[in-house]
């Protein structure tokens, strides 16, 4: 009891000597000077004159605001800016000294001496603040929170419209819009058009020409919303609407960085395929992915799911510090939940508060407080054990007898690395005694390094040195070599099991602080998880936010971003533009909705419909403002060059992955497999050094013929054809690729050894029924490649070409051998003209163009 008391008041005499008093009913007060001469005479004006400007309520630069003694003791990011009695300790009287590495006011300039004095004498006389001066200015939220799309999603009423079509209520909104600029819509695309518009925007995919006809004869009016149901429910809905969203996921099969070796990571890929078929509703969709690991008895499918926040890069080099890579991993994790989900440029506020937007330094270490308990490669393990679970945590799918046959090896490899132990011990023992009998003409081709450790006297060698010249010993020493063989030759022996990286939360989460500067090495303040304080407030389940409640927050509907930011970007894809053009940016420095009220209502009709992506679908496709022709008129070049008011539908080049599924479809040799392992199609050799993911060895058998979706992703060193047509860097989050026109487009088409395969696929399709005469199979060849029946115009040419090539190929039977391939018994040089007319037809810009 009397050291209680004791205890009691020490305590008391300490919160004396920090400016504090007992107020009634035991309440520890703040203690200000009577009437505050000091602060009101001479403080306040040092204050408004040089720190205000940046360190008040709304801006809070760097998290501090000193327009209140509470603020001014809690500091900021660097955490408290005065300890009130202490001048010496105080980070602000420090700054304006300039005695630290931080230096106040920016700029190169100081304060006076005088100001100075005025700083330190009035915080070692406990900092008093007068009552009235110690509270924030009224309305001190930021401006910014009142931004539109941080405004809650509301279900605007359909507008009333007196011209054009019709079909759901996109179109009112799109109409009434057209109405008030005075310009009438663009008819309905022909039915040709519209197959394959929709066949391309759905699956990927053109439509076969059977199809075509079915539906240019189907003659019921509810005819093209069957079509868009059946490809809705092609399992080649989830390839096509997939690449979208690994697009958003940075997806690749390769670490990134300059040994960019490969790692196993292809299930989740095929986990987002299987998802979008099935129409997981999109909110469980974005759960699973953000903490599927952390949902109540969750399953193998929501843990694969993790995968997505494992695709960020990973540096294997040689000397690195693995906690700056990890802290690098959870920054990446953080800007792309803001691109892909919040449509926030999150990243700026690592380093400082966010220059537009209200997201503060503070908010972004808090958002990064989701992510820095996961468990991978960091600072926290030795280079030995990180080496050792360079992948962890992965998930894996092996068979029992995989499991079994694994452990026997595993058993085997651990006795031989038991008796190698021992025997690397002799060796080092008597190393000594034979490094001298090194024959000379192995001295002769050892390195610089290793002959140097040899000529220092071994009571003057470095670890380095000493370490050198055991390696020597080992690599020299024959029963060391059959040792080492013999376990390697084991280690080849042991099953190779399918795994897949993903998350999984450390027994004991991390600390979380500030880097000041977003430097690693410079801790600030520490955070607790938290979300932006200008959003809906996140609802915990426990004592602290979880990754698991972040991820609910995501899609919660009181969220006003991710609904709009998703159908926006679903827009996107089919007009080339969405209603926000800034698809990545809905904060204060992105664009503006060029029609505000359908967002808002495709965004509650989203969330109305169970988050249901094929419903999303399903509306925008059928209206007819998707529906409409995309020709280019006169009275709109000048009207609405942009097509901005969607009087039109827009042309859009295929992106590289569906150009070449196009080329397969058209051929022939697609192969219509779902899922699986990368693959490795023919690709151009490529000069310089052979990374260490290894060569590109083309396969053979079908894995040639898969889907683009499916070509391995190397990070260091993309498919040149997919760079060409615009394949964004897997290194970071792409939420809409470019589209560029190039010379080395058509180079590509017409050269590379894929794309002359497709042609012989084609001129094969083409020869090969015999009741065909030349006119049936130019047809044909229309029909196969664009969907349609050529033109008088275009027929007359493609005769003449045809008539050209045949000549030229009579005359040159090589040329004709090898450029028809393996003909099946056909006329080399009747083949060969016909795989020129298919390259011609695969390079027309309407067959990598959806219209």
């Amino acid at each position: 009891m009397y050291i209680l008391r004791i205890r009691m008041r020490l305590a008391v005499e300490v919160a004396v000597a920090l400016g504090f008093s007992f107020a009634a009913g035991g309440v520890l007060a703040a203690q200000v000077e009577p009437g505050g001469a000091l602060f009101e005479s001479k403080v306040s004006p040092v204050l408004r004159k040089n720190c205000l400007g940046c360190h008040n309520e709304q801006t809070r630069s760097s998290g501090l605001s000193l327009t209140s003694r509470e603020s001014a003791v809690t500091g900021g990011n660097r955490g408290p800016a005065i300890v009130p009695g202490r001048a010496s300790e105080s980070l602000l009287i420090q700054a304006v000294q300039q005695k630290g590495s931080l230096k106040m006011p920016p700029g190169g300039g100081k304060l006076r001496d005088e100001d100075l004095k005025v700083l330190a004498e009035w915080v070692n006389r406990n900092a008093p603040w007068p009552e009235a001066a110690n509270k924030p200015a009224a309305g001190s939220a930021s401006p910014a929170a009142r931004h539109w799309s941080f405004q809650p999603v509301k279900r605007p009423a359909v507008p009333e419209v007196h011209v054009g079509l019709v079909r759901n209520p996109i179109d009112n909104f799109i109409l009434a819009r057209l109405e008030k600029a005075g310009i009438a819509p663009s008819p309905e695309a022909a039915r040709t058009t519209l197959i394959r518009r929709l066949s391309l925007d759905l699956i990927g995919l053109p439509p076969a020409w059977d199809e075509v006809e079915q539906f240019l004869h189907d003659r019921r009016p509810d005819a093209y919303e069957r079509l868009v149901d059946r490809l809705l429910a092609s399992p080649h809905y989830g390839e096509r609407w997939g690449r979208h969203w690994l697009d958003v996921a940075r997806y690749a099969d390769t670490n990134g960085y300059t040994r960019d070796n490969f790692r196993q990571i292809w299930m989740y890929r095929d986990w987002v395929i299987q998802a979008l078929n099935r129409d997981l509703p999109f909110n469980q969709f974005i759960v699973e992915q953000i903490a599927g690991d952390l949902l109540p008895q969750a399953g193998r499918d929501q843990i694969v799911a993790t995968g997505f926040h494992r695709n960020t890069q990973l540096n294997l080099e040689g000397g690195v510090d693995f906690e700056q890579y990890r802290v690098e991993a959870v920054v990446d994790r953080v800007s792309t939940t803001g691109r892909a989900l919040l449509g926030l440029t999150l990243g700026c506020a690592r380093c400082h508060d966010h220059k537009y937007d209200p997201v503060s330094q503070r908010e972004f270490y808090q958002l990064y407080a989701f992510f820095n308990s996961i468990d991978e490669l960091s600072g926290e393990l030795s280079e030995k054990e990180a080496r050792a679970r360079v992948f962890e945590p992965t998930l894996e799918f092996g068979t029992p007898e995989q499991y079994a046959r694994r452990d026997a090896v595993r058993l085997q490899i651990a006795a031989l690395q038991a008796e190698l132990a021992g025997y690397e011990k002799r060796i080092d023992d008597r190393f000594d005694n034979w490094e001298r009998t090194i024959p000379a003409e192995e001295r002769a081709a050892l390195s610089r390094e290793t002959l140097g450790a040899l000529r220092t006297p071994p009571d003057k060698r470095t670890e380095a040195q000493r370490k050198i010249l055991r390696e020597l010993g080992r690599r020299l020493d024959a029963g060391y070599q059959q040792r080492t063989e013999g376990i390697k030759a084991l280690e080849q022996k042991s099953p190779k099991i399918p795994h897949t990286l993903v998350m999984r939360e450390l027994p004991q989460p991390r600390s979380t602080h500030i880097l000041i500067g977003g430097d690693f090495t410079s801790k600030g303040v520490e955070v607790q998880p938290g979300t932006p304080a200008f959003l809906p407030p996140i609802e915990k389940q426990g004592p602290a936010a979880t990754r698991l409640d972040f991820a609910r927050w995501l899609v919660d509907p009181r969220n006003p971003l991710t609904a709009r930011v998703t159908a926006n970007r679903v827009w996107q894809h089919y007009f080339g533009r969405g209603l926000v053009p800034t698809e990545d940016d809905f904060g204060l420095r992105g664009a503006p909705p060029t029609h505000p009220e359908l967002l808002d209502w495709l965004a509650s009709e989203f969330m109305e419909k169970g988050w249901r992506m094929k419903a999303l679908h399903r509306l925008i496709v059928t209206s007819a403002t998707y529906r409409q022709s995309s020709v280019l008129r006169d009275d709109l070049r000048s009207a609405d060059p942009e097509n901005h008011l969607l009087a039109r539908q827009t042309r859009l080049r295929l992106e590289s992955e569906i150009i070449r599924d196009a080329g397969l479809s058209v051929s022939g040799l697609l192969q219509a497999k779902i899922g699986g392992p990368s693959v490795f199609p023919p690709q151009p050799e490529l000069g310089g050094p052979v990374p260490e993911s290894g060569p590109w060895v083309a396969d053979k058998g079908e894995s040639r013929y898969r889907r683009g979706l499916y070509t391995s992703l190397r990070r260091g060193s993309p498919h040149p054809v997919s760079i060409a047509f615009d394949q964004p860097d897997a290194g970071q989050s792409c939420t809409r690729r470019g589209r560029s026109t190039t010379p080395l487009q058509a180079l590509a088409l017409l050269n590379d050894e894929a794309f002359h395969e497709f042609a012989q696929g084609v001129a094969r399709r083409i020869v090969d029924p015999p009741s065909l005469d030349t006119r049936g199979r130019l047809d044909f060849a229309f029909k196969l490649c664009l969907g349609r029946l050529p033109e008088a115009g275009e027929r007359e040419s493609f005769e003449r070409f045809l008539a050209r090539e045949l000549d030229r190929f009579r005359t040159h039977p090589d040329e004709a051998r090898l450029i028809s391939g393996n003909n099946g018994g056909k006329d080399p040089a009747v083949t060969a003209s016909w795989v020129a007319v298919g390259r011609v037809l695969l390079n027309l810009d309407e067959f990598f163009t959806r219209e």
